[in-house]
């Protein structure tokens, strides 16, 4: 078996040590997809959800905001344990934990038993999902390393776009008022067949033992309390939390400048920091991080209000729901393929080019809904979505190739995690921020439903715009910038 430290050599081109790579690739993105089409496959569910634990919007709001939290938190301490452990020994131990996780989930009683294990249930994805990343920066290296980001971006991509369809495909194959629990309980045959094939086939990677293990909990606690003061107020804004709770945003602002000090004195004494301050050097890291986590707001957001819109809104079954988003699925997986081969030629020109198509596309999404009939809100959005999602398809896959291509094979782990740590904060925001609109929206206008989801889809196509704004400055940056290797080398 070849590992990292091999792959120097001549062995490292040999024929069956990639076709070995590619099959690892494959079972990862499948646990990849998994993890991550929990963080949508919900939003379809939640009405149903509502409806049969008797729990108000606000309290059920936690199922995805909690989860999106916990992943989100969890990520860089895990990609950390991944680089001293050993990739494949934490992806085994994290698959195992989110299998075990998503029965509980699906069996719980009460809407707080729920949100608990959702909790635990994203600690386990949050475990698993940086060594992923970590795996393609050790078992590929030069164009293979940006073919297999570009897999690994398109299937985060098309994970969050294709969960409300599948969320509503099972609720309208399972009747009665337990059906929601089928959208927990389907990740338990997947994540066994998964936890078989990453045996078999996931080869081993450098680690040494847990007494190697040197994290920097001061850091992952000015970072996990950070993120948390600024996401409780947002999310418990249904019930007043905004205006209950607001003293935690200067708690928030303190903990995430403290965090960046934190890293950089650790670094200076020596010692391993959670979030090595040389990735903020790292040529394309900073600003991939930035337009990862301010598209993700708009990216992640909209399906909630959607759902909301189409379900109580529009009386639509969940199933039908989620088949209206159908287009924006298929947008994504369309361009996510031809996206992933067009970055190493056309670099940050592939985000921009696909941030102004979703923003195009949400637009004109918004505009629509706001003036069409109750019959015909189903069609007139089947084109701007599906532009919306070809846009979408060219800005995951390609910003994660970017972002990480010249991170060191060392810190690959919590680069990967530090990224979709940023993506996963921006998806807790982007849902509660949306629906707080659609829901102040609806009681300032008298439950008018069509203003609601078209001022919650504009915010997002605003947030998408920010997004557009730093890909044209980091692109400017680096053509008026010294010469450097190109995006081929990735």
């Amino acid at each position: 078996m070849t590992t990292a430290r091999e792959r120097t050599g001549p062995a490292a081109r040999s024929e069956a040590p990639d076709r070995r790579r590619w099959h690892a690739l494959a079972v990862t993105q499948l646990a990849a997809f998994m993890v991550l089409l929990d963080v949508s496959i919900v939003n379809v569910a939640l009405p149903s959800i509502e409806r049969g634990l008797s729990a108000p919007a606000a309290t059920v709001q936690w199922v995805v905001s909690g989860y999106a939290l916990t992943l989100g938190l969890t990520l860089v301490p895990a990609g950390r344990l991944g680089d001293v452990l050993g990739r494949r020994r934490m992806f085994l131990i994290a698959l195992a934990a989110f299998t075990v996780a998503s029965a509980v989930t699906g069996a719980a009683p009460t809407a707080g038993l729920l949100i608990a294990a959702r909790l635990v249930q994203g600690v386990a994805g949050g475990l698993l999902i940086p060594q992923n990343s970590g795996l393609v920066q050790e078992l590929f290296s030069g164009p293979e390393r940006g073919r297999a980001f570009g897999v690994l971006g398109a299937t985060i991509g098309l994970a969050t776009a294709a969960g409300p369809v599948i969320g509503g495909v099972i609720l309208g194959a399972v009747a009665g008022p337990d059906a929601w629990r089928w959208v927990f309980y389907v990740n338990v045959p997947i994540g066994l067949v998964a936890l078989v094939l990453a045996a078999r086939l996931v080869p081993a990677t450098a680690g040494g033992g847990w007494r190697d293990v040197h994290l920097d909990l001061v850091g992952a606690l000015l970072l996990g309390g950070g993120v948390l003061a600024l996401l409780i107020p947002l999310v418990d804004a249904g019930d007043g939390g905004a205006h209950r709770l607001w003293p935690l945003w200067p708690v928030a602002a303190l903990l995430l400048v403290l965090f960046p000090w934190w890293e950089a004195r650790t670094s200076r004494r020596g010692h391993q920091p959670l979030l090595n301050p040389q990735l903020l050097r790292t040529r394309g890291y900073p600003a991939g991080t930035g337009i990862g986590l301010v598209y993700f707001v708009g990216f992640t957001g909209i399906w909630l209000v959607l759902a909301l819109f189409f379900q109580d809104g529009l009386g639509y079954t969940p199933l039908r729901s989620g088949l209206a988003v159908t287009p924006f699925a298929l947008g994504v997986t369309i361009s996510s393929v031809i996206a992933g081969r067009l970055v190493s030629r056309l670099g940050r020109w592939v985000t921009v080019c696909g941030l102004a198509a979703g923003i195009i596309g949400l637009t004109v999404t918004a505009l629509l809904l706001r003036h069409a009939s109750a019959g015909s809100s189903y069609w007139v959005t089947v084109a701007p979505l599906f532009l919306a999602g070809l846009g979408g398809g060219m800005v995951t896959s390609p910003n994660m190739t970017l972002t990480l291509q010249d991170v060191p094979v060392s810190m690959a782990g919590a680069a990967g995690g530090a990224l979709q740590t940023a993506q996963r904060v921006g998806a807790a925001i982007g849902t509660a921020a949306l629906t707080t609109i659609f829901y102040h929206v609806l009681l300032t206008s008298g439950s008018d439903y069509p203003a609601a989801v078209s001022d919650a889809v504009l915010a997002a196509a605003g947030f998408m715009a920010l997004a557009l704004l730093l890909a044209v400055a980091e692109l400017i940056r680096r053509r008026t910038a010294a010469p450097a290797p190109t995006a081929a080398r990735s």
